[in-house]
């Protein structure tokens, strides 16, 4: 049994080598910056999942508003995706492998419900992409400690587009004046 162990761990180390990738960075640097960059990214998904699924079970009086908002919010976060795999990769650590990888990691919840008011649905969004920003910060701060800036860097473009995202949610749930403007 013992022998079988140390084999796997063996297969697992030359596994890891092979996908090292060069860097000045430190290991523990690394690590903790990759482990911040995932937790980013199953956020990422869960919440542009989120954002497509309300997309698709919008109703009501500015459905078409909403709807293209909702998508055009979606495409961004579906965006953001590819660029923060590759830098957890250029870092030379591994990135999140399956759809059960982000749901172990995922920290923005998911909402399964049969029916959500357009309200409801906008609210919930804003508060989801104000926390992505703050958690965008956290793993900024990450990045400062370790002198990476190329993350940090990419990071401050999507805490922007975070808070437009939050903005714009804000605003198109507000509620009507009594003179229907």
């Amino acid at each position: 049994m013992k022998r079988t162990d140390e084999a796997v761990q063996h297969a697992e180390r030359k596994q890891r080598a092979a996908l090292n990738t060069p860097t000045d960075l430190d290991a523990e640097a690394t690590r903790n910056i990759a482990a911040a960059l995932n937790a980013i990214l199953a956020d990422v998904y869960a919440l542009y999942l989120k954002t497509k699924n309300f997309h698709w079970h919008m109703s009501g009086p500015h459905f078409r508003d909403y709807h293209m908002l909702l998508d055009e919010q979606g495409a961004q976060l579906f965006a953001m995706t590819d660029p923060i795999a590759e830098r957890i990769r250029k870092l030379g650590e591994p990135t999140l492998k399956s759809i059960g990888h982000i749901a172990r990691m995922q920290r923005i919840l998911d909402n399964d419900a049969d029916y959500v008011e357009p309200g409801g649905m906008l609210a919930e969004l804003a508060e989801d992409n104000r926390t992505l920003a703050a958690r965008l910060r956290e793993a900024h701060g990450v990045c400062d400690e370790s002198r990476d800036i190329a993350s940090a860097s990419l990071i401050e473009t999507w805490i922007d587009e975070s808070e437009e995202r939050t903005w714009f949610l804000f605003e198109s749930s507000r509620r009507l004046d009594s003179t229907g403007h």
